[in-house]
């Protein structure tokens, strides 16, 4: 069901009626896991087993572990007294031991799924090749496999949830239609927010109220939505899947207009998709978390991360990040290094110090890299992030210390401005192993764009790429309304719809008509667009 279609809108209006006006009170949460259903039921009936199992799983699993939980305190209660510290505490490891191996098997099973329908094909072809490369005639079958609908997003979310389960953040949700709506909430499911249980399950629970105020705000961010992905992501789009089509044909020029491009419709296209989504919540009195927070405006590729699909990184820094760098082979690994000859120096004091840091992020970053697709290219954009990640954090007292000597002030606004461009020219870089086909191309297309620059022939390549001038002054325009909306939010930290409400009502209600007027008229929609063609939805 195509988010730019009336079947959606009307889908989602018969939900809120639906929501607020059947008299279900505290059951009001019925209505929603029944319009999730029915719109994962739109998106392929063949995708319902598997986000069936995935919630199945995790409840009984996270039930066992409450169980374990419980059982493992009233024996502790029960032996208070007889038991010595040693008994008590062999107990409390076996019962951990068992809480792990209870979690490690949903871990894998739902992970294991996502992987075998993500990478097998990817592993299958890898191994041919290097079969091949030794003159082998054995090769690995491939096999003709699907992704349901939003796998990567729920699977995630709900993993998040055992993990919390068995760390004992809060106790297993009882209800298992309940936490089927966790997992399957509709406005999330195409693309994230990657959402955590104690922030937003109660809201999914607790009966809401018509609010005006929230409904309005939830139609202008829905709006805002559409103007993205419609008015600038789906029109930008032509342009770049040209080139994609014809990759090696394009000149360093043409590469470089196309990457700039690609984090336009990137950005537009993303936060577009997740603003339409936390719009419709909005209106439904539920907030989910925000996922963008202007990240082209981040002076280091680490404040990027922070503001660019905010919960991904959330999740990453909650259950991969902090799990490695405290675990006790990275911590005993720089206990070690401390205590050498090279850790004695102030250099190597630092590094051994944040060593475990360093080497978290890469590792979370080549896995952030793998869950964008199942291609080296992939591999590569994760070790690019995770390897400038790594060298900053290693090479800090460095910098530090050449803008000490280079009587350099970090507040001064042309410094600034170069730390938000030298980062943008790296996060671009990223994107150039994104766009590629592959990641051979990905690196011929860099040194296109080092070496292989022609003005002239570049404006002639493209003028031939699917879009008139019209078209790229559309996409030119959406770019200055999306920037100067940007820069009043990173000046005022304040919603602009709240700002529109400070505003007279003539002025308010002409933004809002010109932003309906704009995106019925240049919004790209129809029969041909659906709720797939979301970059993220293929997650």
């Amino acid at each position: 069901m195509s988010y730019a279609s009336f079947n959606f809108i009307a889908f989602v209006a018969l939900t809120v009626l639906g929501y607020f006006a059947l008299p279900l009170k505290k059951h009001k949460w019925i209505i929603l896991l029944i319009s999730s259903y029915i719109f994962y039921l739109f998106a392929g009936y063949k995708y319902v087993a598997f986000i069936l199992f995935t919630t199945v799983s995790t409840y009984a699993i996270a039930r066992w572990l409450d169980r374990i939980s419980l059982q493992s305190k009233e024996t502790l209660k029960a032996n208070k007294q007889d038991w010595d510290r040693d008994t008590k505490k062999q107990f409390k490891n076996k019962t951990k031991r068992n809480k792990r191996l209870v979690m490690a098997l949903c871990l894998v099973l739902n992970f294991g799924i996502l992987a075998f329908l993500k990478y097998y094909n990817f592993f299958a072809g890898s191994l041919n090749d290097v079969f091949g490369s030794f003159g082998m005639s054995f090769s690995v079958p491939t096999l003709k496999l699907f992704l349901p609908l939003g796998i990567s997003f729920y699977t995630f979310q709900s993993m998040g949830y055992i993990v919390d389960v068995y760390r004992e953040k809060f106790p297993a949700e009882k209800n298992i239609a309940k936490f089927a709506l966790f997992v399957s909430f509709f406005p999330q499911i195409i693309q994230g927010p990657i959402s955590f249980y104690d922030q937003l399950a109660h809201q999914l629970y607790e009966p809401h109220k018509m609010d005006f105020t929230r409904f309005k705000y939830g139609c202008e961010l829905i709006l805002w939505g559409f103007f993205k992905k419609l008015v600038i992501a789906d029109r930008a789009v032509v342009a770049i899947n040209t080139v994609v089509a014809d990759y090696n044909s394009y000149n360093g020029t043409t590469l470089t207009f196309t990457v700039l491009l690609y984090a336009l419709q990137l950005y537009a296209d993303f936060s577009g998709g997740i603003d339409i989504s936390r719009g419709i919540a909005q209106i439904l009195g539920i907030d989910m978390a925000e996922n963008f927070r202007r990240p082209y405006f981040s002076k280091s590729i680490n404040e990027y991360w922070r503001r660019w699909h905010i919960t991904l990184g959330a999740w990453m820094k909650e259950y991969i990040f902090y799990p490695l760098s405290l675990s006790s082979v990275f911590l005993t690994t720089s206990k070690k290094m401390k205590a050498t000859k090279f850790g004695a120096t102030k250099a190597g004091a630092h590094i051994a110090k944040v060593l475990p840091t360093a080497f978290a992020s890469l590792i979370v970053f080549l896995i952030v890299g793998v869950w964008h697709g199942a291609s080296w290219k992939y591999v590569a954009f994760g070790l690019w992030n995770g390897g400038v990640i790594m060298l900053s954090i290693l090479m800090k007292p460095l910098f530090d210390g050449a803008l000490q000597k280079l009587h350099i002030n970090p507040n001064n606004f042309f410094w600034r401005l170069f730390q938000m461009l030298r980062t943008f020219v790296i996060v671009c870089i990223g994107y150039v192993f994104d766009i590629a086909p592959s990641f051979r191309q990905s690196i011929s297309s860099i040194k296109k764009i080092l070496l292989n620059q022609s003005v002239s022939n570049g404006l002639i390549e493209i003028n031939s790429l699917g879009l008139d001038k019209w078209g790229f002054a559309l996409v030119g325009v959406g770019f200055v309304v999306l920037l100067i909306a940007s820069v009043l939010q990173e000046k005022i930290k304040k919603s602009l719809r709240e700002q529109l409400d400070n505003n007279y009502y003539w002025v308010r209600y002409c933004v809002i008509l010109i932003g309906i007027i704009v995106v019925l008229t240049f919004g790209i929609y129809g029969p041909g667009y659906n709720a797939a063609d979301f970059v993220y939805a293929q997650f």
